[in-house]
């Protein structure tokens, strides 16, 4: 039997749609052009797995990965980043001093996904679960910097950053802000591959701009990088 096929075709076609979705956000035109599948079998099939919270849409109305896949993973105790994240934030946070996070990105939003916040004194805090804008911040900027051009232009529409500055962040390979997403907060973020190389999550640190300054990554680039070198290789190791 031909590994990708199981012989029960809807449900071939229901993971081929889960599969393509991994890569981010998708139109119904670009699922059929991705998966072969027919454009009405692909359009019943994402809305059965939208009813089902595998499959949502953003804020354009494509498809996206829901938030069934990430609850199963976390029951499975598959989601290894997850686990891995909690201690890692912890070390990053008592070597800078500062709030450590972890962002995930679904369609045109960020999902802080794990934190470790400063123990004391004034500190830039990030709930668990808090979606925030993909048009500004550090891990913003990460998130969107490795994507394809098309994704980029789009995703730089009303941004508060520029082409410009996400190729620095590709060149250096950790972002900064100072300002963008909240007045007087400064952060720095850097990215998480999974096996594949794809960037799939962002660490971040971020705290007051009066501590941190107008050049952040100075302070704090090699170990917000190293805590996201160590994540990417967890999840290669494993």
């Amino acid at each position: 039997m031909d590994r990708k096929n199981s012989g029960v075709g809807v449900l071939d076609k229901a993971v081929s749609i889960l599969t393509t979705l991994e890569s981010g956000p998708h139109s119904l035109a670009e699922l059929v052009a991705a998966t072969g599948i027919a454009r009405p079998t692909a359009h019943r099939l994402a809305v059965a797995l939208e009813f089902h919270r595998l499959v949502a849409r953003d804020l354009s109305g494509r498809f996206v990965l829901g938030p069934r896949s990430g609850e199963l993973a976390a029951a499975a105790g598959e989601d290894r980043l997850l686990a891995a994240a909690a201690p890692a934030l912890s070390a990053l946070r008592d070597a800078t001093g500062e709030s450590a996070q972890l962002y995930r990105r679904q369609g045109d939003l960020r999902i802080c996904v794990a934190v470790a916040d400063r123990l004391s004194g004034l500190r830039d805090s990030v709930p668990i679960g808090a979606a925030l804008t993909m048009q500004a911040g550090s891990a913003a900027q990460v998130l969107l910097a490795w994507e394809d051009s098309e994704r980029i232009h789009r995703g730089l529409t009303n941004a508060r950053f520029t082409a410009a500055q996400l190729a620095a962040v590709r060149r250096r390979g950790w972002a900064q802000s100072m300002g963008e997403r909240e007045a007087g907060v400064a952060s720095v973020s850097a990215p998480v591959r999974g096996p594949n190389g794809k960037v799939i999550a962002a660490v971040s640190i971020s705290g007051p701009i009066e501590r941190l300054g107008r050049q952040p990554g100075r302070l704090h680039a090699a170990a917000v990088a190293a805590t996201a070198a160590r994540l990417s290789e967890h999840i290669a190791n494993v």
